[in-house]
């Protein structure tokens, strides 16, 4: 059964890092695409960062460029995203997702916030 266990949030000030981190079992992980979600109080689900099965290619939102980076070891079957220069405006559930899979975890809360 595929599971997808994120961890890593917290409460940060504005200009501080996080490194969420998401454990992936009962699939094969270097076959498939991996992606980080985030969800605000009020808002839709967005889609945050996207890494290819051999994390040869990565894609962020506009948002977040520059300052966030998805990876991912394939050995641990792990994925990563380092947020950095956080803002206000990421506080948000973070989720990882696996492209097929069509469920969700509990995901892990990031509040940036002086």
């Amino acid at each position: 059964q595929v599971q997808l266990v994120e961890s890593g949030g917290g409460v940060v000030q504005p200009g501080g890092s996080l490194r969420l981190s998401c454990r992936a079992s009962g699939f094969i992980f270097n076959a498939y695409t991996m992606r980080w979600y985030r969800q605000a109080p009020g808002k839709e689900r967005e889609l945050v960062a996207t890494i290819t099965n051999t994390g040869a290619s990565t894609t962020y939102a506009d948002s977040v460029k520059g300052r966030f980076t998805i990876s991912r070891d394939n050995a641990k079957n792990m994925m990563y995203l380092e947020m950095n220069s956080l803002k206000p405006e990421d506080t948000a559930v973070y989720y990882c997702k696996r492209m097929g899979y069509g469920y969700w975890g509990q995901g892990t809360q990031v509040t940036v916030s002086s």
